[in-house]
């Protein structure tokens, strides 16, 4: 079977191209022909390729990030090449792309440094029709992937496809052999991710200075471990990093954290493994919630079932479900005392690591990538099978 993919891949820096690499490898080693279409020169997708696209038995398509080629590619593929068999996983459901792909000509190169919510503001003008078109994408679809089940749901819903259409297939990981959970007496805690604002990272560390208000004598420390520079969807605001470098200075915990980043993927293990907890305070855009809801998950979460590590999230997007397998906790989200509660409570039952690790290196072990491209081949050769 030829598959061949639409998604942003490294060395671009957000988490769907890490995500595309890790899949695109793992049903390589599935014995799945993977193959990257032509590009043109302004980095579109080349649909009208006679030598590429007659040959192929399926396209699938890693559509999010609020990235639009992947999906003018598929409405191009369907209108050019409509007996091609078309797929895509949808990473941010309840919708597609989100804006409109197609901004007015000379406004995509402008836009990532339009001043916020300028960006946002544009999508929510073009939100109706934006809609529309997800909307006849999705119905012309033959099958869309949804990381989790409650993403799936919603993605039915909004898409107003038949639930037969959506299915299920979990964010994968490697599998790595369990290391102890760090032996000093210290709670380690980890943040890791691309580090940019709507993470929830101001909540992280008002819950550090919280905890430290309430329990001076408290042995813990913060790592803030990811990429520095990720390529965002709606621009940047300034140096994010010199702002929390402050934040963290002006509550006093400037000396409990510890930075580590752009970590290279060869050290990523070990520097989860040598912590006991990770954090993840993502809060929900409310500007982006005008649009729909996101019930997608986190790579950073994968790399914690991986590494047989327990997680406190958020309820942001789905990890209320991401973590009802015993794997961690969540607080409410932008409720910085809610997550300083979190942290004092497993200082004050530091057992709970260890149930969580346990049960974090299990769900690991179900959802390891082999396991994963195995679902994705049945679920292609289904496909194609019904498309011929």
């Amino acid at each position: 079977m030829k598959v061949a993919l639409l998604a942003p891949l490294p060395p671009l820096q957000n988490g769907i191209a890490d995500y595309a690499q890790a899949w695109m490898q793992a049903l390589r080693g599935a014995g799945v022909e993977v193959q990257v279409p032509p590009q043109r020169a302004d980095g579109s997708w080349d649909t009208d390729d006679t030598q590429f696209w007659p040959h192929v038995d399926i396209v699938h398509a890693q559509l999010g990030g609020g990235r639009g080629p992947e999906f003018l590619a598929l409405e191009q593929l369907r209108a050019r090449w409509p007996r091609l068999a078309t797929s895509a996983t949808v990473h941010d459901p309840e919708r597609l792309v989100w804006r409109s792909p197609e901004p007015a000509r000379g406004m995509a190169r402008r836009i990532a440094g339009w001043p916020r919510p300028l960006p946002q503001l544009l999508a929510l003008a073009q939100d109706r029709g934006t809609l529309a078109r997800e909307r006849h994408l999705a119905a012309e679809l033959d099958a869309m992937v949804a990381l989790t089940r409650s993403g799936g749901a919603c993605l039915v819903e909004r898409m107003q496809v038949a639930a037969d259409k959506v299915h299920f297939i979990a964010h994968g990981n490697p599998l790595f052999a369990p290391a102890e959970l760090p032996a000093d007496e210290v709670l380690k805690l980890l943040y890791f991710g691309f580090i940019y604002p709507g993470k929830g990272i101001e909540d992280l560390f008002d819950a550090v200075a919280a905890v430290l208000r309430l329990r001076p004598q408290a042995r813990f420390s913060l790592t803030m471990a990811g990429g520095s520079s990720p390529e965002l969807a709606f621009g940047s605001r300034g140096n994010y990093l010199s702002q929390l470098r402050d934040l963290a200075n002006g509550l006093g915990i400037a000396e409990r954290i510890e930075w580590q980043l752009d970590l290279p993927a060869e050290r990523i293990l070990q520097c989860v493994q040598a912590h006991h907890v990770m954090v993840l305070p993502y809060r929900d855009s409310r500007k982006l919630a005008l649009l729909g809801r996101m019930r997608g998950t986190s790579g950073a979460l994968s790399w914690a079932n991986a590494s047989g590590r327990g997680v406190i999230a958020s309820d942001a997007r789905a990890f209320a479900e991401e973590v009802s397998y015993g794997n961690g906790v969540v607080f409410a989200q932008g409720r910085s005392e809610a997550l300083a509660g979190r942290m004092i409570a497993l200082l004050d039952d530091p057992a709970q690591t260890r149930s969580w690790a346990m049960a974090a290196a299990a769900l690991g072990t179900q959802r390891q990538w082999t396991k994963i491209a195995d679902e994705f081949a049945a679920l292609f050769a289904a496909v194609v099978e019904r498309k011929r």
